[in-house]
C-alpha cells in the first residue's frame, strides 16, 4: 500500500483528525450488520486497519474476533487495538480459508497491486465470506465536505480506482458483487470542529493538493464554519463482494 507514506508525522495526524465519532457511526453498523451477518467469535480481518478504530467497533458491536492488518508502523505503533499485525494487501499474514468477512475502509487507493490483492484476499476467506469496501469513489463526492470546500482535490479522487474497475478486477478473483449503497454518517458535531482537527497530513487527497490549494479551502471551511453550526453529515459508498 503505498499512494502516500504514513510516517510519523501523518501517523499522528491520521488519528488526531480521522476519527469519527462511535455514536456518528449507527448507519455504519447498521449496513455492516445487513451483509455481514455477524455473530460472536467470528473472525473478521480488518485490512489497513489505521489505528484500528473499526476494529475495536466490530469488536464491540458484533463479538467478533477482528485481525487487524496495517503496513504502517508509525499506523500501528498509534494503535490502542491490541491485535495489529504488520502485513499488506498482498501479503495478508493469515492461513487460508481462514477468515469469515474482510473490512476495507478508505485504503483501496492505496494497493499498487490490486488484482494480487484480491487474489490475496480469495485465498485467506471462506467461500461465500464478503468483502465489505467503504470508500470515496470517483463520481461519488458530492456528499462529502472534504470536497465541498477543497474542489481542488476531487482530482486526486478521480485518479482512485472506480467502482467499475474494482468489481472487475475482483470478479477475476472469483468475486461477485452483492450490493453498493450509499452509508451517511456523522462525521462531527460542527463545521467548527472539523476546522479545530483539520490536518492536511491526514488525508490523501489533500496531501497531494498545493499548499495554496489548500489554504484556500481552509479560508472558505472557515467562513463557512461561522456561518453554519449543525452536525457534518458525510456519505461514502459501501460496496460489497462474495
Amino acid at each position: 500500500m503505498g499512494r502516500i507514506e504514513y510516517d510519523d508525522s501523518a501517523a499522528a495526524a491520521f488519528r488526531a483528525a480521522r476519527h469519527v465519532p462511535r455514536d456518528g457511526l449507527a448507519h455504519w453498523r447498521d449496513a455492516v450488520g445487513r451483509h455481514l451477518t455477524p455473530r460472536p467469535g467470528m473472525r473478521l480481518l480488518d485490512l489497513g486497519a489505521g489505528t484500528g478504530a473499526w476494529s475495536a467497533a466490530f469488536t464491540d458491536w458484533y463479538g467478533a474476533e477482528v485481525i487487524a492488518i496495517e503496513p504502517s508502523e508509525a499506523m500501528r505503533a498509534r494503535s490502542t487495538y491490541p491485535r495489529i499485525l504488520a502485513g499488506e494487501a498482498t501479503a495478508i499474514p493469515l492461513a487460508a480459508n481462514s477468515l469469515d468477512g474482510a473490512w476495507l475502509s478508505t485504503m483501496i487507493h492505496h494497493v499498487a497491486d490490486l488484482p494480487a490483492a484480491a487474489t490475496e484476499l480469495r485465498r485467506v476467506l471462506r467461500p461465500g465470506a464478503p468483502v465489505l469496501i467503504r470508500s470515496a469513489f470517483p463520481g461519488h463526492h458530492e456528499q462529502i465536505t472534504l470536497f465541498r470546500f477543497f474542489p481542488e482535490a476531487v482530482q486526486v479522487l478521480d485518479s482512485y480506482p472506480g467502482i467499475d474497475k474494482v468489481s472487475s478486477v475482483f470478479a477475476t478473483a472469483g468475486f461477485r458483487d452483492v450490493a453498493l449503497e450509499p452509508v451517511p454518517q456523522v462525521t462531527a458535531d460542527s463545521l467548527a470542529a472539523v476546522v479545530g482537527r483539520m490536518r492536511p497530513d491526514a488525508h490523501t487527497p489533500l496531501r497531494l493538493i498545493s499548499d495554496a490549494d489548500y489554504e484556500s479551502g481552509m479560508t472558505r471551511l472557515r467562513a463557512a464554519a461561522v456561518r453554519d453550526s449543525g452536525p457534518v453529515i458525510d456519505t461514502l459508498d459501501l460496496l460489497v463482494l462474495r
